[in-house]
């Protein structure tokens, strides 16, 4: 990243002005102090390179040459699961749940993660446990590259008791996970030991008007 600021004559706080973001953010990316950053695909855009060639997915700097200074023209297969995830519980166990995929904007999806197209999946949501934040039908996008428990209270996919679920996880101090809904009706629950099996991290959802 530095030598392409270099090519370009940037400075880090031009570059930070170009993306919206702070000279400090920039710093941190470039001494590797935040290794996943939300304003990669825009750093990506500003510095006229692909997003892969910056996340380090590609060793190819001209793998497309931008026509609108992001690559809104790329899209990505991503599958698409309609009956494995329910924020209520769905029995994964049952049958093989139905997948089909779809093209999706890879400057949509990069807005959201940086994860590689083969850890990505989108489910869409049954149940209210989780409402308000998600609805019924709401399309979740799922990072499946995301394993580990880092930040309390984020919402996760995973299986519980061979039971599918779309929940916020806490891990506690005694080494249990408290799984908690949005919806205040719905009570807290608990996983001990390896009675919980993380799918991946839900990091965006796509809802309809």
């Amino acid at each position: 990243m530095a030598e392409l600021m270099e090519q370009r004559d940037l400075t880090q706080s031009e570059l930070a002005r170009r993306v919206g973001c702070t000279a400090g953010a920039i710093n941190q990316i470039m001494t590797g102090q935040t290794l996943r950053s939300r304003y990669m695909p825009a750093i990506a855009s500003a510095l006229g390179v692909p997003y892969d060639y910056l996340a380090g997915n590609s060793d190819d700097p001209n793998e497309w040459e931008p026509s609108t200074g992001l690559a809104e023209d790329r899209s990505i297969q991503v599958p698409m699961i309609d009956l494995a995830y329910g924020m209520g519980g769905t029995y994964l166990d049952d049958e093989e749940p139905e997948v089909r995929t779809e093209a999706f904007p890879l400057a949509f999806i990069r807005r959201y993660t940086a994860a590689k197209a083969d850890k990505l999946v989108f489910a869409e949501g049954i149940g209210d446990s989780m409402a308000p934040t998600i609805q019924t039908t709401d399309l979740l996008l799922i990072d499946q590259s995301d394993q580990t428990l880092r930040l309390s209270d984020q919402i996760w996919a995973f299986s519980y008791g061979g039971v599918g679920m779309v929940k916020r996880l806490r891990p506690r101090p005694d080494g249990s996970v408290a799984i908690l809904s949005d919806n205040p009706n719905v009570p807290e629950d608990k996983a001990v030991d390896d009675e919980l099996h993380l799918i991946g991290r839900v990091v965006a959802k796509v809802s309809k008007l």
